[in-house]
């Protein structure tokens, strides 16, 4: 064999042996690509399921920003089903506004996100801006009654006759004594500006 045909064999040797690298490593490529894929799809599932043996609720800020979007989502997982309480909800306007919620009371789990409405109506021939003064009864339930998303967090402004409603939504810690079966949450009403009333039963 001369040395033409010997550098055209070593030549072709070279071409073949850096095809197969090629298609190796695009290979390994393809193969790489598909599981980051594949775990980056699983990865969503994974964490709700973490999240929830964990015992973690994550929000996102549109749920958290949503009027109610709280209520929806899943039951907690440490809901007492065990006990209930009774919730009475109390509305006191100071002044000439209506001020009501949808529901007297309910009978609510601790641990169990709630949502309760209250309407507020302007019932005067001018703009007002109001706010809420939440106080609860017994005074002891006060440190159990958490408050995730309310009215009562800033001032509002309403138009002459205007009707407004906003949620309240709530759960009860499961620590709550025993001893508790009836909490009432109380609100008054005062226009920005006026005299503060004492809200019953001692502010909050």
């Amino acid at each position: 064999m001369n040395s033409n045909s010997q550098g055209l064999t070593s030549s072709v040797v070279r071409a073949f042996a850096l095809r197969r690298a090629n298609l190796d490593m695009v290979g390994k490529l393809v193969v790489v690509t598909a599981l980051m894929f594949g775990f980056g799809y699983a990865m969503v599932p994974m964490y709700k399921h973490i999240c929830e043996a964990l015992g973690i609720n994550v929000l996102s800020l549109t749920e958290q920003q949503t009027p109610g979007a709280l209520a929806s989502r899943k039951a907690n997982t440490q809901v007492d089903l065990t006990r209930t309480v009774s919730v009475e909800f109390d509305a006191n306007a100071r002044g000439p506004w209506d001020f009501k919620p949808d529901a007297r009371t309910m009978r609510v789990h601790p641990g169990e996100v709630i949502t309760v409405v209250y309407e507020f109506r302007n019932r005067q021939g001018r703009i007002m801006t109001a706010q809420a003064i939440p106080s609860y009864a017994p005074k002891q339930a006060t440190a159990y009654f958490n408050k995730l998303e309310c009215f009562c967090f800033s001032e509002h402004t309403l138009k002459p006759g205007e009707t407004k409603r906003w949620p309240v939504v709530f759960v009860i810690d499961p620590k709550l004594p025993k001893d508790v079966a009836t909490i009432t949450l109380s609100y008054t009403f005062f226009e920005v500006g006026g005299k503060v009333p004492a809200a019953p039963g001692g502010s909050v």
